[in-house]
């Protein structure tokens, strides 16, 4: 076995089992719950929204000499000796994500998009500080005010929302309530909203009362990536990104921002929120930013956004309720109260069945959030299987009953027929 061997191991992708011969020997008892992993990917369709299929060339970087070198700092400042390959990296990811997303500057070391906007906060903020945000209750991330997260304990949050009537983000009201609160920030963005935002319009408010504008795309990185969504980049003074979800790269966050806030960026996020980064992740993310620039990335992202549309309409002909109609991007979120279950009751459902999707609260939504009204898909790793529209019609079908019908052995039956017949295509 060559050192390049012994580094990279030898995981087994297909069939039953996903854990190298060096790791069985070493811990069985891990290897094993491994291969459960594997397995239960392979027989159940995956419409989490978050998540995504992370492709061969990025897992052999994640799992490269990089995986324990320290290299706390940044490219030629840092703390220990030997990083210089680090460096060589780290700016080969920056570069990439600079010229991808035509950025004046990029930080690649946040170890996940809310940690990204922990060190944005940072950055621009000081405690007391209010900030505009999309509410939680119509999308808003946990990072957007929840008492439960940092920042809803260090910042004063406003909430905006969607219109009852049509669930478009209601710009009349963000700008009365940006002159009402002469926010120090304006978040735009959102976790379960199906429409791109309306950049410029959130920078002519920002402008108004003085205000930075903080753009929350970590859904949409990958589309912005392939130019199927529009860019908050020329508009915000921070965008906070993620490099999995449909980028398919490690799990992880990106910064991009302007040149004259670049060194507040990077001291936010070192010294003063993390650590040394994890340049495995860094590596992995320098392969996802490389890949998701080729014109067969472009292509994934028209067709996630196309198997998009057609699931929605599916699930509005199966008597669901999609919000604002439609979408614009991987994600639909849809009110399940016509066929009478709450969001949690369809999550149980779908879940037995092997149809991994989740619960989601709605805008104006009587139920409480623990049971919700919605459920909240996306299309990123079923397209990256090689599903198409045909496929998603007939999830969308499937679904459709659970939700009339209850359970249904033979619906079980042909999730698991889909999930096999496309459980090795990456």
């Amino acid at each position: 076995m060559t050192v390049a061997d012994a580094v990279t191991g030898s995981f087994e992708t297909t069939g039953r089992r996903w854990a190298s011969e060096a790791l069985r020997r070493a811990d069985p008892q891990l290897a094993d719950l491994l291969a459960a992993e594997a397995e239960r990917r392979a027989e159940s369709v995956q419409l989490l929204a978050g998540e995504n299929l992370t492709g061969p060339a990025v897992l052999a970087a994640l799992t490269g000499p990089l995986i324990d070198k320290y290299a706390e700092g940044y490219p030629g400042r840092r703390h220990h000796t030997g990083c210089a390959l680090a460096d060589a990296a780290e700016l080969l990811a920056v570069d990439r994500a600079r010229e991808l997303f035509a950025a004046p500057h990029a930080n690649v070391q946040p170890r996940s998009a809310t940690s990204a906007m922990l060190a944005t906060y940072a950055a621009l903020l000081r405690p007391g500080d209010v900030v505009l945000a999309m509410s939680l209750e119509h999308g808003g991330h946990l990072s957007c005010g929840s008492r439960a997260n940092f920042s809803g304990r260090w910042f004063d949050f406003v909430g905006y929302g969607v219109r009852r009537e049509d669930g478009l983000i209601d710009l009349d009201q963000v700008r009365a309530l940006a002159r009402e609160h002469r926010p120090k920030a304006i978040v735009a963005g959102s976790i379960s909203y199906p429409r791109h935002p309306d950049w410029a319009a959130f920078r002519e408010i920002a402008d108004e009362v003085d205000a930075y504008l903080i753009a929350s795309a970590a859904q949409t990185t990958g589309l912005v990536a392939a130019g199927v969504a529009p860019s908050p980049v020329p508009y915000a003074d921070v965008t906070v990104a993620a490099t999995h979800k449909l980028l398919r790269g490690p799990r992880g966050g990106l910064l991009l921002c302007t040149t004259e806030l670049a060194e507040r960026i990077d001291r936010a996020v070192f010294p003063f929120s993390q650590g040394g980064a994890a340049m495995n992740e860094v590596a992995g993310k320098a392969v996802a930013l490389a890949e998701a620039a080729t014109p067969g990335y472009r292509a994934y992202a028209h067709r996630t956004v196309a198997g998009a549309r057609v699931l929605a309409a599916g699930l509005a002909e199966a008597g669901m309720r999609p919000l604002t109609g439609g979408t614009d991007t991987h994600l639909v979120t849809a009110d399940v109260g016509p066929l009478g279950v709450s969001g949690a009751e369809a999550e149980r459902r779908c879940t037995v069945a092997g149809l991994m999707l989740g619960k989601c609260a709605l805008p104006y939504d009587p139920a409480p959030p623990s049971e919700a009204s919605g459920i909240r898909l996306g299309t990123g790793t079923v397209t990256s299987q090689g599903m198409g529209e045909a496929e998603l019609t007939e999830i969308a079908g499937l679904i459709g009953r659970l939700l009339a019908e209850g359970a249904d052995v033979r619906i079980g039956e042909r999730v698991r027929e889909l999930a096999r017949a496309f459980a090795d295509r990456r």
